[in-house]
């Protein structure tokens, strides 16, 4: 009984950082959906210029491959305790952050749904990586 009580008191993956990494997967569903037919609404209403249309909508591509991997890794490496996975995917949330500001700030066209959307991505990044730090060090022990 007691080898039993000791294996959970070693359990060292972060239970909110695994919560976290589900709700940001699904908030960024959301998230490309939303941007995906705004950017769309954008291009039928405004005059978009079709190399920044294309430019858009193939950095937003990119950020979801970039997310499928980002979360895959982290939630592998939180779950396995490793800190290779974690890490790399707090070096791929870099990448996340800044296509994330290019679509809140430098995109062609701004909507006040692109900020509120992406405001609460960019905070749901933030807490993840805290969490991500703070999971990294407690394996590293």
């Amino acid at each position: 009984m007691r080898n039993f009580l000791n294996s959970f008191s070693q359990q060292l993956s972060s239970v909110p950082l695994q919560c976290l990494f589900y709700l940001n997967g699904v908030y960024y569903c959301f998230y490309f959906l939303a941007t995906l037919l705004m950017i769309i609404y954008k291009s039928q209403v405004l005059s978009y210029p079709d190399n920044k249309l294309a430019l858009d909508l193939a950095l937003l591509f990119i950020m979801a491959i970039l997310e499928v991997i980002r979360l895959y890794l982290g939630a592998r490496g939180n779950l396995t305790e490793e800190e290779v996975p974690v890490g790399v995917s707090l070096v791929l949330e870099v990448g996340s952050i800044l296509l994330s500001v290019y679509f809140l700030a430098w995109q062609t066209y701004v909507l006040r749904a692109d900020l509120i959307i992406g405001a609460i991505l960019l905070a749901l990044y933030v807490m993840e990586g805290v969490l991500k730090i703070i999971a990294i060090a407690a394996f590293a022990r």
